[in-house]
C-alpha cells in the first residue's frame, strides 16, 4: 500500500494520521505528492501497524457470567490484583497481552473490585471459552506493550485510546482513575499521553471527569 492508501484505509485526514502515527503533518503531505519518499523500513512498519489497528477494531460485548464456560481464579481469591492477574496468565497462557482494566491493575493504575471477574485481553479468541475473558483484539503491536512483575500488559496509550473506543460499553471507572493518578504525579498535566484524533472528544470529557475525580 502506498502512503496515501494507508491513510485512507484508516478514513483520516492526513492531519488526523499524523497525530495518530507523531509524523509531522508536511512529512506525509511530501510522501503523497512524491516528493520523497519514506525509508523502506518506516514503510513497512506503518503498513504494519495499520493492519493491527484495522484488524482490532473489533465488537465485543462484555461477558456474561455461563456456568457452562470453563472457570478462571477470581480476583476475591488473591491479596492483591497483580497475584490474581498472575494466577489468570497461567491458565490462559503467557502469550496473552493484558487490556484495558486489566492492564491497568498491571501497572498498579487502578485496583479493581473485590468482585472483579472480567478479564480483558489481547490473544487468540478461542480463549473466550473461559468464564469472564474477553478478547478485544488478535494482536497488538510490540512498541505497545509493557512488562511488569511478569506480565504483558498494553502500554498506558493504548489502554486509554481502547477504552475511549468502547466507552459506550465501559463504566470508565479504572481508566478515568488511572488518569487522575497520571494527572497528580505529572504536575497536574497530560503531557505524554496521545489519544487517537477520533477520539479527542471523549478524551476531553474523560479528562474533565479526571481532574475533578479524587476531590468527590
Amino acid at each position: 500500500m502506498t502512503i496515501k492508501e494507508m491513510r485512507k484505509s484508516l478514513g483520516d485526514t492526513q492531519t488526523d494520521f499524523s497525530r495518530r502515527y507523531h509524523i509531522p503533518f508536511r512529512t506525509i503531505q511530501n510522501w503523497e505528492a512524491g516528493v520523497n519518499s519514506p525509508p523502506a523500513y518506516v514503510e513497512e512498519l506503518l503498513e504494519r501497524q495499520i493492519k493491527t489497528d484495522l484488524i482490532n477494531r473489533r465488537q465485543f460485548q462484555v461477558p456474561k457470567w455461563s456456568s457452562d464456560k470453563k472457570q478462571l481464579p477470581r480476583n476475591n481469591q488473591y491479596m492483591e490484583p497483580v497475584e490474581w492477574l498472575r494466577a489468570v496468565r497461567q491458565e490462559l497462557g503467557s502469550d496473552i497481552v493484558f487490556a484495558l482494566d486489566s492492564a491497568l491493575m498491571c501497572e498498579g493504575a487502578y485496583l479493581g473490585r473485590t468482585d472483579e471477574w472480567v478479564i480483558w485481553i489481547y490473544g487468540n479468541p478461542k480463549l473466550e471459552k473461559y468464564n469472564g475473558v474477553c478478547v478485544i483484539g488478535d494482536s497488538v503491536s510490540g512498541h505497545e506493550v509493557e512488562t511488569r512483575n511478569g506480565l504483558r500488559y498494553t502500554c498506558f496509550n493504548r489502554t486509554l485510546n481502547d477504552s475511549l473506543a468502547n466507552e459506550s460499553i465501559l463504566d470508565m471507572q479504572g481508566i478515568t482513575e488511572a488518569l487522575s493518578r497520571y494527572y497528580s504525579t505529572h504536575q497536574d498535566s497530560f503531557t505524554g499521553i496521545f489519544p487517537n484524533p477520533e477520539y479527542s472528544a471523549g478524551f476531553e470529557r474523560l479528562a474533565e471527569d479526571a481532574r475533578s475525580y479524587y476531590d468527590d
